[in-house]
């Protein structure tokens, strides 16, 4: 194919077409003449790549095309249409895709965190180091607990929330740093340990387990999966495979951030299970209980409906359609 010969003749119906998909208010004959010039040009394009490759001709009309396309398919969808597909497809593949990162985290989280509480709670000095005697004695006895009730429940219950997914957002948006998400989970273990040990060393070691779980173990777990999320992001731009760095981030970004959106909801739970269960003078068995149904019917979502997800080919990244056409690589 003469691919001057083939531009020299089409030229006109390639800027006709160019001109068509520019306006803002087509009548219906020129969306007539837009859709019939759109799949001849089409045509030319799909001859110029089969008898050519790519050239500057084909990246000439692809774009024309693009342009058109966007004329008569871009009205934006309702937004209220995209809700369910994000619940049942898109944020549960997202979990399912971090869901051995998650539990990696989890394990090294538990581990760090009861091993600064067994190594500060054995060493008197390393508590002496943490505050006064006194001082100690009072976070131990009374601060931890007043902690839960010191103020109204909805406010606390909001407070914890908004902090919460702040933190699993940061983990998640800096994770493309690899350091960000690392520092945030080992700073939280330090931190836990610590109190633990203060806790032991006053004989307090069942009130801190008490007042933990009930909140903690989907509070903590949505943090362990922020953390994976970030961790994700970073190895995509890393390993990016087959793929182009920019390409892997891209679409590491877009399917991993979701995860941010879904912790928002899981953490605003953990939020209301903190502010109106944790302080309740119930039986620890129901409070507990309440945490851990929480807990179970997030890992059901992310193991469960997530599995599901995944096999029916979702990975949490949006539609061909809205993130365009992937470059194919071979193998």
């Amino acid at each position: 194919m003469d691919l001057d010969a083939l531009t020299a003749a089409r030229r006109e119906e390639w800027a006709r077409l160019d001109a068509l998909s520019r306006l803002r208010r087509p009548s219906g004959a020129e969306v007539d003449e837009l859709v019939t010039r759109y799949r001849a040009a089409s045509a030319d394009l799909a001859d110029l790549k089969t008898s050519a490759g790519r050239t500057p001709q084909g990246d000439h009309v692809s774009t024309i095309l693009a342009r058109a396309r966007l004329a008569f398919t871009g009205a934006p969808e309702n937004v209220l249409r995209h809700i369910p597909r994000f619940f049942a497809l898109q944020l549960p593949a997202a979990l399912y895709r971090v869901r051995w990162t998650t539990l990696v985290i989890a394990i090294a989280f538990i581990a760090i965190g009861t091993t600064v509480a067994l190594w500060v709670s054995a060493d008197p000095a390393l508590v002496a180091s943490l505050g006064s005697r006194a001082q100690l004695q009072y976070y131990a006895e009374n601060e931890f607990t007043n902690y839960y009730s010191e103020n109204p429940a909805a406010v606390f219950a909001g407070t914890v929330w908004t902090n919460n997914a702040w933190i699993a957002a940061q983990c998640v948006l800096f994770g493309i740093t690899g350091i960000w998400p690392l520092m945030v989970l080992i700073q939280n273990a330090v931190g836990v340990g610590t109190a633990a040990a203060v806790m032991i060393e006053f004989g307090r070691a069942d009130v801190f387990v008490l007042f933990i779980l009930p909140h903690g173990l989907l509070e903590l777990t949505c943090i362990f999966v922020a953390g994976a999320a970030g961790l994700h992001i970073f190895w995509a731009w890393v390993a990016p495979g087959r793929q182009s760095r920019g390409e892997s981030l891209a679409a590491a970004g877009r399917s991993l951030a979701t995860i941010a959106i879904g912790l928002v909801l899981a953490l605003g739970v953990a939020g209301l299970i903190e502010g109106f269960v944790t302080a309740q003078p119930w039986p620890w068995p129901v409070k507990i209980g309440i945490g851990s149904s929480a807990l179970v019917l997030f890992v059901m979502y992310m193991v469960v409906v997530g599995g599901r997800a995944a096999r029916r080919g979702e990975t949490g990244d949006l539609t061909e359609y809205e993130a365009g056409t992937p470059t194919l690589v071979a193998g």
